[in-house]
């Protein structure tokens, strides 16, 4: 099997890629894989770096209003659709697979112009307008939230999940606890707010710290690397014995696997990691990203009874502080949403998505 993946600009398009192309070897280990992306984004860094054949097109992102810059998009797109025709009749691949990002634009596009097997995978719950442009050519066009069905040719929509769901299956959760030296005895909550930290987060936390060491659950934070120092001279004097303050977690899977509430973003990558191990949640959705997917995607999960959702404008550390307590005061409550969490998941998404390749192209 033979197999192009595109997608790229933030993880959240490259990390369910490369979910992906594992489950792919592992499946078939004579598979042969081909990345593009740009030389701009972060996938010029990763995928390399993971042995990943990769080669790149030039395209930019459409801006949303009228400006010079998008008539230069379409000279690029038309560029890329001829760059990506001349990669792909190079590689001769079985399908093609676009993850998101304006590099999948050209890509599978112009596979599909060749008459190649396409498909595109939406992490969100509100589709970017790359993925509504291809819906109208690809064969299939795989989901990871049912609300995003109604944006799609409803004959192409088939539902996987998200490939990162996958990588929570086999995590060792005494392994999470041992490496922040958690006292297993008691509850834990995990706050982040990705891994370039959310100051809104970061000042509401502070400024509950002393409340926080009063309780009889433990708190883990991680700060982001570019806060860790300001927030570690803001709270020196007072950081409480049962709170960790971490920059970054390397080994996140077994930590969210170790910890019992998760207080997050709500990106796509997030979701699918956390409902596949079944952990409750309060999110806080990022205002500032395309769509206002996440507070979208933090919606799906609180209706399903998986998660509380705080807006960035409305959250107060005494918020956050009386939210976390109200879960972990009422045990069935933790339970209840715990069970929900885990309903919504999806673990074996990654070989779910495999398959939908496999079917395409037959």
């Amino acid at each position: 099997m033979r197999v192009v993946v595109s997608g790229g600009g933030t993880g959240g398009h490259i990390y369910p890629a490369l979910s992906l192309i594992k489950e792919i070897k592992q499946q078939d280990p004579s598979a042969e894989i081909l990345y593009i992306g740009t030389k701009r984004g972060l996938e010029s860094d990763i995928i390399p770096r993971e042995g990943i054949p990769f080669e790149t097109i030039d395209i930019s992102g459409f801006k949303r209003k009228l400006s010079v810059e998008n008539v230069k998009t379409i000279i690029r797109f038309f560029k890329g659709t001829a760059r990506a025709k001349k990669l792909l009749n190079s590689f001769k691949p079985d399908v093609v697979i676009g993850t998101g990002g304006y590099v999948c634009g050209p890509v599978v596009y112009a596979a599909a112009k060749l008459k190649i097997p396409t498909v595109v995978h939406e992490q969100n719950s509100v589709p970017g307008l790359t993925n509504k442009f291809l819906s109208q050519y690809v064969d299939r066009v795989a989901i990871c939230f049912e609300e995003a069905k109604r944006y799609f040719p409803e004959q192409k929509v088939v539902f996987t999940g998200n490939p990162r769901a996958s990588e929570v299956l086999h995590v060792n959760s005494k392994a999470g606890k041992q490496s922040l030296n958690l006292d297993p005895m008691k509850k834990t909550v995990l706050i982040v707010g990705g891994s370039r930290g959310a100051r809104p987060i970061n000042e509401a936390f502070h400024s509950v710290i002393s409340e926080f060491g009063k309780k009889h659950y433990q708190v883990v934070y991680v700060t982001g690397a570019v806060h860790y120092d300001a927030v570690m001279e803001a709270v020196k004097d007072q950081k409480p014995n049962n709170v960790i303050i971490k920059p970054f977690i390397h080994n996140m899977p077994d930590v969210l696997a170790a910890v019992d509430l998760i207080v997050a973003r709500a990106g796509a990558t997030t979701l699918a990691e956390i409902t596949a191990l079944g952990l409750p949640s309060i999110l806080i959705p990022s205002p500032y990203v395309t769509n206002n997917h996440q507070e979208k995607n933090a919606e799906a999960l609180r209706v399903n009874g998986a998660a509380l959702v705080l807006r960035e404008q409305e959250m107060s550390g005494q918020t956050l502080l009386e939210e976390i307590d109200r879960i972990f005061s009422v045990e069935e409550k933790w339970e209840e949403m715990k069970k929900s969490a885990k309903e919504l998941g999806v673990p074996k998404a990654a070989l779910n998505l495999y398959q939908v390749l496999k079917d395409v192209s037959r």
